[in-house]
C-alpha cells in the first residue's frame, strides 16, 4: 500500500509532555533573533530623515503590532501542537499548502544567507585581527556549515546554543551602544537629535510609517510560521483562558521582541550617526580596535548564529520536510535551506533590504490574515486534526487545493504591493476579509468542514481540553503522552 506522504514523523503534533519552552526560554530566542543586519538597517535608514527618538517610537509601535499578530497565530501551535506547514493544509489544501509554505521557506533561506554573510564579515574581522586572514567568502562557507550542522543535530542543540548566546548578546550590545555613542560624539553629533536630511509634514509622517511597517514586514516571517516554534511552548492543560494558555508566547512577543528590537534599531541608528554606515561591523571596525573590537565582532557572530537557527533554518527545514514527505527528513530540509540561502547570493541584497522588507511583509501579512480568519473566525479554534494527515480527508478540497485561500492570498498580496507604506496592514485586512467571505458563503458550502458543522470542544480542541493529538501510521487516537520519535525542545 502506498505510504501516506502527509504523515511525516517530524511534522506530527507535539504533545503536552514534549512542550518544554518556558517564557524565559522563548524570550531568549527573541534576544538572539533580533540582532540581525535588517534590524540595524531600519535604524540607519530611519535617522537619515527622522531623529532617533521618532525612529525608536515607530519601532516600538511596529514591534508591538507584529507581536500581537504573532501571538494570535501562535495559539495554533500551542492549542493543537501543529506546525505552520501542517496547519496551512486547512486554508490552502493538502497539496496547495506547499506553494505559500515554500514561499515562506525560500524567504527564510534568503534571510539565512543574509545573516550568514553579515556574520561572516564579523568572523573575517576577528580572523584578520588574530592572524591577518582576510577572505570573507571562505568565512561565509565555514560559518554556513557550522550553523547547518548545529541545527541538523536536533532541536536540543539549537536550544543549548540560544541559552548560551542570549545573555552574552545583551551584555555586549550595551557595550556596543556605548562605544558607538562615543564615536558619534567625537564627530560632534548628538545621537538623540542629529538627522542627516530632516523632513517635516507629510514627508515626516511617511518616513515614520516606513519605519513602522519595515519592523512589521521583517517579523511577518515569524508571524506567519510561529506555530512551528510555539508548538513546543509550555502551556497549562485544561486551560480555556486564551491569555493564560498563551503566557509564554505573550511575554516573548509583547515584551522581549519590542524591547530588544527597539534597542538594536537604536544601535543601527547610532552606527549610522557615528560613521554614516548602519552596518555595525563596518562601524565597529572604524570605532574600535584590538581585543575590544574582537569581542564586539564575536557578539555579531553569535547573534547571527542564534538568529539563523531559530528564525530561519528550523522553519525552512520544517517546510521543506513537509514538501518532501516522510522520506525527506528534517536534516535534509536543513541542507536544502542552506543551499537555497547560498544560491540567492545574499551579498548582493544589502542595498534593497528596506524595499524587500516591505514587499515580503505584504505578501506574508496576507497569509497571516488568512490563518487568523480561518482559525478564529471560521473554525473558532476547533480543528479536525486527524484529517490534516489524510490524503482523502476534508482538507483535500478540489484536488488538494483550496481556491478560496489562493484567491485571497493573491488579492491581499497584490493590494499590499501598491501601498508599500501600509503593506502589512493592507495585506492582512484584505487577505482575511476575502478569505472569510469566500469560505463562509462559497467554498465551505461546497466542501463542508466537520468542526464548523459541529463546533464541539471535546472533539476538536486540543490542550485546552486536556487532549494531545497523536498520529501514528494510518491510525489516529488521542492519548496523554508524547509522540514517539517526535522532536522536542527543552528551554529553561
Amino acid at each position: 500500500m502506498k505510504k501516506n506522504h502527509l504523515k511525516s514523523p517530524d511534522l506530527f503534533p507535539i504533545g503536552e509532555s514534549g512542550r518544554k519552552i518556558t517564557p524565559l526560554g522563548y524570550s531568549f530566542m527573541w534576544v538572539g533573533m533580533v540582532v540581525v543586519l535588517a534590524t540595524f538597517a531600519i535604524g540607519g535608514a530611519g535617522v537619515m530623515s527622522l531623529p532617533l527618538p521618532m525612529v525608536l517610537l515607530a519601532t516600538l509601535i511596529g514591534s508591538l503590532a507584529i507581536g500581537i499578530f504573532t501571538s494570535l497565530t501562535a495559539d495554533i501551535g500551542i492549542e493543537h501542537g501543529l506546525s505552520f506547514p501542517v496547519y496551512m493544509r486547512a486554508p490552502f489544501g493538502t497539496i496547495g499548502t506547499h506553494i505559500p509554505s515554500v514561499a515562506r521557506g525560500v524567504a527564510a533561506s534568503m534571510w539565512f544567507g543574509i545573516n550568514t554573510y553579515f556574520g561572516s564579515t564579523a568572523m573575517n574581522g576577528i580572523l584578520n585581527i588574530l592572524f591577518g586572514f582576510d577572505n570573507w567568502f571562505v568565512c561565509f562557507l565555514i560559518f554556513a556549515v557550522f550553523q547547518l550542522v548545529n541545527t541538523a543535530l536536533g532541536i536540543k542543540a539549537v536550544e543549548r546554543f540560544a541559552d548560551l548566546a542570549a545573555p552574552i548578546i545583551i551584555l555586549i550590545s550595551i557595550w556596543m551602544y556605548s562605544s558607538l555613542s562615543n564615536e558619534a560624539a567625537s564627530h560632534g553629533r548628538e545621537i538623540w537629535s542629529w538627522v542627516e536630511n530632516p523632513v517635516t509634514g507629510a514627508a515626516a509622517f511617511s518616513a515614520f510609517l516606513v519605519v513602522i511597517f519595515s519592523n512589521m514586514g521583517f517579523w511577518a516571517t515569524i508571524g506567519a510560521d510561529i506555530p512551528s516554534i510555539s508548538r513546543f511552548m509550555k502551556a497549562p492543560k485544561n486551560e480555556k483562558n486564551w491569555f493564560k494558555r498563551n503566557k509564554s508566547s505573550l511575554i516573548g512577543n509583547l515584551v522581549a521582541l519590542p524591547l530588544t528590537q527597539a534597542f538594536m534599531v537604536v544601535i543601527g541608528g547610532v552606527s549610522y550617526i557615528a560613521v554614516l554606515n548602519y552596518d555595525p561591523v563596518v562601524a565597529l571596525q572604524k570605532a574600535a580596535s584590538g581585543l575590544f573590537l574582537g569581542v564586539l565582532l564575536l557578539m555579531v557572530v553569535l547573534a547571527q548564529w542564534s538568529t539563523n537557527i531559530a528564525a530561519n533554518i528550523v522553519p525552512a527545514a520544517t517546510i521543506f520536510s513537509n514538501v518532501g514527505g516522510p522520506k525527506f527528513p528534517f536534516w535534509a530540509g536543513v541542507i536544502t535551506a542552506g543551499i537555497v540561502g547560498i544560491v540567492v547570493q545574499p551579498w548582493e541584497l544589502f542595498d534593497v533590504i528596506i524595499p524587500v522588507l516591505l514587499f515580503v511583509g505584504g505578501i506574508l501579512s496576507a497569509i497571516i490574515g488568512i490563518l487568523t480568519a480561518d482559525y478564529y473566525l471560521l473554525r473558532k479554534r476547533r480543528v479536525n486534526v486527524p484529517d490534516l494527515y489524510e490524503t482523502n480527508g476534508q482538507y483535500r478540497y478540489m484536488g488538494g487545493v483550496n481556491l478560496a485561500g489562493f484567491i485571497s492570498w493573491i488579492i491581499g498580496g497584490a493590494a499590499s504591493y501598491f501601498v508599500p507604506n501600509y503593506s502589512f496592514l493592507v495585506g492582512f485586512v484584505i487577505g482575511a476579509a476575502f478569505y472569510y467571505v469566500l469560505c463562509k458563503y462559497w467554498w465551505f458550502k461546497k466542501y463542508e468542514q466537520a468542526e464548523i458543522l459541529d463546533p464541539s470542544d471535546e472533539k476538536y480542541l486540543g490542550i485546552s481540553v486536556g487532549r494531545d493529538w497523536i498520529i501514528e501510521g494510518d491510525e489516529f487516537e488521542t492519548v496523554l503522552e508524547e509522540v514517539p520519535g517526535s522532536p522536542s525542545i527543552t528551554m529553561e
